[in-house]
């Protein structure tokens, strides 16, 4: 079976509002500034161009070179560190979590979908300059959410106590850990290479954020990636300004409600704190509480009056740490940034906050789908080929699958609907006399009409079942096709972890990813390996 691709629409994998979203909904186009085209870039340059504070360049690029300093870079990557000084430089970015060892596939996707974009947008406006970022989410602090990977179908979890921002976790211990799962990738080129690139990641480097840089960087630098850690002391400095605001009042909260409001048919991603800030130190990330004219961090004793938060602020802005709210806010303060490349949840979360960004003065990002993928091996596409499936067809929910497939390849229909026909009509019949008659005959008539319909279809749901059991070599063999393709009926992006793949196409397949995505397309791409 060729590459080939599905919209996102029809996947079956994405929520209504990011359906609604792409097919560019009426009702949605208040919660976005410019729709995800190569031609509405060139109005969100010129107005982030006019809305971004150029001085703020001068700390973004000094703070890129500090955190560089440690680690070997390509020319292109130092190039474009080079470039983010100019005002005529502009940044796509994505953002992903601290995972171990990158954790799911779409780590990938959404990298190769930021440097693709730069790349067309040079070739449409050649005049300007486009870098791709990768943001770290060095400031969360669930560590339950990224402290493991699946690999074949296996968890692989570290065990480790964390409480304060990921990208200060100390890598003491993964020794062990990795070990243990050098022993699953086995002796290969391939696994080598794996082996030496995680040991040289976690083993070489003391914190979280410092180990995936460099995991980040051997993977993407000759494609020229710039990756930003923001939990800067720098960086936050021009911050303050608008955590001021949050702290004195409650924006953000404000303004996010007003606009649940209009979401309210849909299933809302995060909901706004009446400040959405939390106070960090190396093991603490805690909220921010505003109660009886004093301010507490939540779960300890801290507390601050007004004056004492705000020189706080004002001092060490490093301690103030932005929420899924105010996250998208710091970004495009301190980048020049004209588009944000997410999953799913998080466009969703960011149709929440355009108002937010009107309300203080910020341009609002382009907001883009970021690629998705399914992987698929020869062996695979030769099979689905085998057993007459369309890629369409193993995107379906399994239930409907088996029932879909056991209904085309019966030796006979299974559908009882011209038997339903030939009872409706000889009902029809029935309700003609009984109009001639007294109402309990007609009572009479359709109690028998709702039985025999209904024994009817419990017929049809025996033969199906029965069929199924006949047919059930077939069918087993779609079953595990698809469940190979969907690990735990899900998506393989959200499963596996890349090294799975890597094991297969070694160095190539991260060129055969860049090759193959197109970020402005939109759809779901099926791409053999």
């Amino acid at each position: 079976m060729p590459t080939d691709c599905i919209s996102y629409q029809t996947s079956g994998y994405f929520s209504k509002l990011i359906q609604d979203y792409l097919d560019q909904k009426s009702e949605l186009k208040t919660l976005y500034n410019h729709f995800p085209t190569l031609e509405n870039f060139e109005k969100q340059i010129a107005e982030k161009a006019s809305n971004f504070d150029n001085h703020n360049r001068i700390a973004l690029v000094s703070t890129l070179k500090k955190q560089y300093q440690n680690i070997e870079i390509s020319d292109s990557t130092k190039q474009n560190i080079e470039l983010l000084a100019l005002e005529n430089t502009f940044t796509i970015t994505t953002g992903h979590q601290l995972n171990l060892f990158s954790g799911p596939l779409y780590f990938l996707y959404k990298i190769i979908s930021t440097i693709n974009i730069t790349k067309e947008l040079k070739s449409k406006y050649p005049s300007y300059n486009f870098i791709p970022v990768y943001w770290m989410a060095t400031e969360d602090h669930d560590f339950e959410e990224i402290n493991y990977f699946n690999f074949k179908g296996k968890k692989f979890r570290w065990n480790k106590e964390s409480n304060g921002p990921v990208g200060r976790l100390s890598t003491e211990g993964l020794a062990e850990f990795l070990e243990i799962y050098s022993l699953e990738l086995g002796s290969s080129t391939n696994a080598n290479t794996l082996k030496k690139l995680f040991e040289d990641a976690y083993l070489k480097h003391d914190n979280l954020a410092d180990a995936t840089r460099f995991l980040a960087n051997s993977l993407f630098a000759n494609y020229g990636l710039v990756i930003i850690d923001a939990d800067d002391a720098d960086l936050k400095r021009a911050f303050i300004p608008y955590a001021k605001e949050e702290l004195e009042k409650q924006t953000s909260y404000k303004a996010v409600q007003e606009t649940i409001e209009q979401l309210k048919e849909y299933t809302v991603q995060v909901n706004p704190r009446e400040i959405n800030l939390f106070y960090i130190e190396d093991n603490l990330r805690e909220r921010i509480i505003f109660e009886e004219d004093k301010y507490f961090v939540n779960n300890t004793k801290i507390s601050f009056s007004k004056d004492q938060i705000l020189s706080e602020l004002e001092n060490h802005p490093e301690k103030f740490s932005p929420n899924v709210i105010m996250r998208p806010l710091y970004q495009e303060i301190i980048l020049p940034n004209l588009c944000y490349i997410g999953g799913g949840g998080e466009i969703a979360y960011w149709l929440e906050l355009k108002s937010f960004f009107d309300a203080v003065n910020i341009t609002f990002p382009i907001i883009l789908v970021r690629n998705s993928v399914l992987l698929a091996t020869e062996k695979q596409a030769k099979k689905a080929d085998q057993l007459n499936l369309s890629w369409k067809d193993l995107f379906t929910k399994q239930e409907n699958l088996v029932n879909a497939i056991t209904h085309k390849i019966s030796a006979f229909p299974i559908d009882l609907t011209p038997q339903k026909e030939i009872l409706k009509t000889q009902f029809q019949y029935l309700y003609k006399l009984a109009d001639q008659t007294d109402k309990s005959f007609s009572g009479a008539v359709k109690a028998q009409e709702v039985k025999q319909t209904k024994g009817l279809e419990n017929l049809e749901k025996r033969l199906l079942k029965a069929q199924k059991r006949k047919l059930s070599d077939q069918l087993q063999r779609v079953i595990d096709l698809q469940c190979e393709l969907f690990p735990n009926n899900s998506l393989q992006e959200r499963q596996s972890n890349f090294s799975e793949f890597y094991l297969e196409k070694g160095e190539q397949l991260v060129p055969l990813l860049l090759q193959k995505l197109k970020p402005l397309e939109m759809n779901f791409n099926i791409i053999t390996i």
